[in-house]
């Protein structure tokens, strides 16, 4: 888990590398944090992961140009998922 000040950096890298506004769906992944899905203005898809769901809703709203979303239409609308990535999910399923 990265701490704070990483988590920052990276996410306002990705901000500046995929947009204005990007959303950002932070996840309950239990014992291991949260996970903070970011969605760049491109589509672009990129996470980090954080102590709690509280850090990664702070998170979220100290960063310019990223936005507090859900799973809804409009943020899974946004997402553009390429051929390699594809691919790459795929082959988890497969084995």
């Amino acid at each position: 888990m990265a701490n704070t000040s990483d988590s920052v950096r990276s996410a306002e890298a990705f901000v500046a590398a995929h947009g204005k506004p990007s959303r950002a769906v932070v996840e309950n992944i239990g014992r291991a944090g949260a996970r903070v899905v970011l969605v760049g203005a491109d589509g672009a898809m990129g996470d980090l992961i954080v102590s709690d769901v509280e850090a990664g809703a702070a998170l979220v709203a100290g960063i310019d140009g990223l936005e507090a979303a859900e799973w809804d239409r409009e943020t899974v609308a946004a997402t553009r998922i390429g051929a390699q990535h594809r691919a790459k999910m795929a082959a988890r399923v497969r084995g």
